[in-house]
């Protein structure tokens, strides 16, 4: 015969066993759900309060809006400014612009500097491409899409040249290259201070728009502007690219150096819309 206080030690051992293993669990499955503020910061509850609150439109001035809009965005990077914007617009919109810009297409040309002509130059950008106003567009899909980006940039279309919409196809790119003008090298009068890039078409592989000196990154060395490095963003249809090339001073900013990665696989469509800094011929709207 056993005797009882060895039975009764075992089976204390059981049911501490069995605690031990419940509050084991318990923890390893409720804690992260019970703990989830002190995880992922003090400041998650308050984001995702404001995310999710719905507002109510306030008093607006005669050009105003009467609405308001969501317009969801990334900030990719702050040297140089760039904006990245999911889902901008839909894939039948992107087609519809594509299918009325696919006719017009010839070889892109360069702005070109004292002793540059088209010949010297024609490897630097060989897509090709064509410009389309909103005025000429029937359908006012180009109008929908000017006064979306005149929103997000809160800078009236009126200072936006017209959409140049491009393709590239299996190895054509844009090497890098500032779109802000230097008026010691081209003495222009008017300056491109943004530029909004609208994908049209998702690529397969390659076609990244890329930032070789982001963050100060590479502007130490002798650097090949042919080269495809640095921050890239890979075109997805519908979404949105937003970039500054002029500090609010007005001066050009030397980071914003960027390209167009070469097409490996697939094809690349995109709407361009440079914004200057003065108001442009022919956009009485």
């Amino acid at each position: 015969m056993k005797p009882k206080g060895r039975t009764s030690k075992f089976k204390l051992g059981i049911l501490i066993f069995c605690l031990c293993t419940f509050f084991f669990f318990f923890g390893l499955f409720l804690s992260p759900l019970l703990f989830q503020d002190l995880l992922e910061g003090p400041h998650s509850n308050i984001h995702s309060q404001s995310i999710n609150k719905q507002f109510d439109p306030v008093q607006h001035g005669k050009s105003g809006e009467p609405s308001v809009e969501s317009i969801p965005f990334q900030v990719l990077s702050w040297r140089p400014r760039v904006v990245y914007f999911p889902n901008f617009t839909s894939a039948e919109i992107c087609q519809q612009i594509i299918k009325m810009a696919k006719p017009k297409l010839e070889p892109s040309r360069l702005a070109l500097r004292e002793g540059e002509d088209t010949e010297n130059t024609k490897s630097i950008r060989t897509s090709s491409g064509t410009f389309i106003s909103a005025s000429e567009d029937k359908s006012n899909i180009l109008d929908f899409i000017e006064r979306k980006i005149a929103k997000v940039t809160m800078i009236p279309r009126t200072y936006g040249e017209d959409f140049n919409i491009l393709r590239y196809e299996v190895g054509q790119k844009y090497d890098s290259h500032y779109d802000a003008f230097d008026p010691a090298e081209y003495g222009y009068v008017s300056q491109r201070v943004a530029s909004f890039l609208l994908y049209l078409s998702s690529v397969e592989v390659g076609g990244e728009t890329m930032f070789p000196y982001e963050d100060g990154l590479n502007m130490d060395s002798e650097y090949d502007y042919e080269k495809c490095i640095g921050l890239k963003v890979k075109p997805q249809q519908g979404d949105g690219l937003l970039f500054y090339s002029v500090f609010p001073n007005g001066k050009i900013d030397k980071i914003s150096l960027h390209g167009s990665c070469p097409v490996i696989k697939g094809e690349k469509w995109v709407a361009t819309k440079w914004i200057n800094d003065k108001v442009q011929p022919n956009t009485s709207y």
